[in-house]
């Protein structure tokens, strides 16, 4: 005799959540997983890491399913939770020389030759200080390769807000190079 899983339809999978099924929320990782450790070993090709912030982050998404306001994809929810626990685990952890970016794209996005010196952890200590909102559409667009609808989606803004944070956000960051540069002159 042989067994069929079953399939849960998004809004099952929720509904099943939030009355705390416990097949409803295997179903519901099983189905994300894949895509969510992909983003994680993007950032810090470890799978032991991968696995405790996934972990941690399927948590939070367990705990804060009665938040999501079914705007945007359930995808996008899932995935900026675990976004903001790969972040809370460097941010806790002090750790960010283990964190792997795509350099050439954040180089590219600031579209600045870049000196060669500029490490990974300086460029993230640059981009830590734009305002929050630039942060986020400039980390998600450079580092997780998001288009800007994507980003509006995730954020709850418009495409065009997202477009202008994205420039905003190279602009800082020139300027701020440029002050590095102009500070190693004197």
């Amino acid at each position: 005799m042989k067994f069929r899983k079953k399939t849960y339809t998004e809004k099952e999978l929720i509904d099943g959540c939030l009355n705390n099924n416990r097949r409803a929320q295997e179903a519901l990782y099983k189905q994300y997983f894949p895509k969510m450790m992909s983003m994680c070993l993007k950032h810090t090709r470890d799978r032991e890491k991968s696995l405790e912030i996934i972990n941690d982050g399927f948590f939070k998404v367990f705990t804060k399913i009665h938040l999501y306001k079914h705007n945007g994809s359930f995808e996008g929810w899932i995935r900026r939770i675990i976004y903001h626990s790969i972040v809370d685990f460097y941010r806790s952890s002090q750790s960010k020389k283990s964190y792997v970016a795509p350099d050439e794209l954040i180089y590219e996005s600031i579209n600045e030759k870049v000196s060669s010196t500029l490490a990974v952890e300086d460029l993230y200590a640059l981009i830590g200080q734009l305002p929050k909102a630039s942060q986020d559409v400039f980390l998600l667009f450079a580092v997780e390769g998001y288009k800007h609808d994507e980003i509006a989606s995730i954020l709850g803004i418009s495409s065009g807000t997202s477009k202008w944070h994205l420039s905003n956000a190279r602009k800082l960051l020139k300027e701020l190079l440029n002050n590095r540069k102009d500070m190693r002159t004197i």
